[in-house]
């Protein structure tokens, strides 16, 4: 059991775990954010865009193929919404610097004919 209490406690003490838990956290905020963006700005304009029609309502012989129909488009506005942020935030976020490339040593070919020309200075 103690074991097992220390394994905890160096799992509880990983970053990755605090960075998991306000990732959820933020999650949960910004998944109001997009559930609001989609379903009171976009799922709107699709129905101006397409006049009588609720999929969500449509049921025939019984089967909810209407209340499925409506997940799958809050599913692909939700994506486009998400996607569009995202590609935003990419945009405004400072670019990460690359490491500097090491400078590139000799070729074979410098290498070889260095050699040769040792050699030959060694025969003279």
């Amino acid at each position: 059991m103690k074991r097992f209490i220390a394994e905890f406690k160096e799992f509880i003490n990983r970053g990755n775990v605090l960075d998991l838990a306000v990732g959820v956290v933020i999650g949960g905020a910004f998944t109001a954010i997009i559930t609001a963006v989609v379903e009171g700005l976009l799922t709107p304009i699709i129905g101006l865009l397409i006049p009588d029609t609720t999929f969500a309502e449509w049921a025939p012989g019984g089967f909810q193929i209407g209340a499925v129909i409506n997940a799958i488009i809050v599913f692909v506005l939700t994506a486009l919404v998400v996607f569009l942020i995202v590609k935003a935030a990419n945009k405004a976020l400072p670019k990460k610097e690359e490491a500097p490339e090491e400078p590139a040593g000799p070729t074979t070919e410098e290498l070889l004919a260095e050699i040769r020309d040792l050699l030959k200075k060694d025969q003279e």
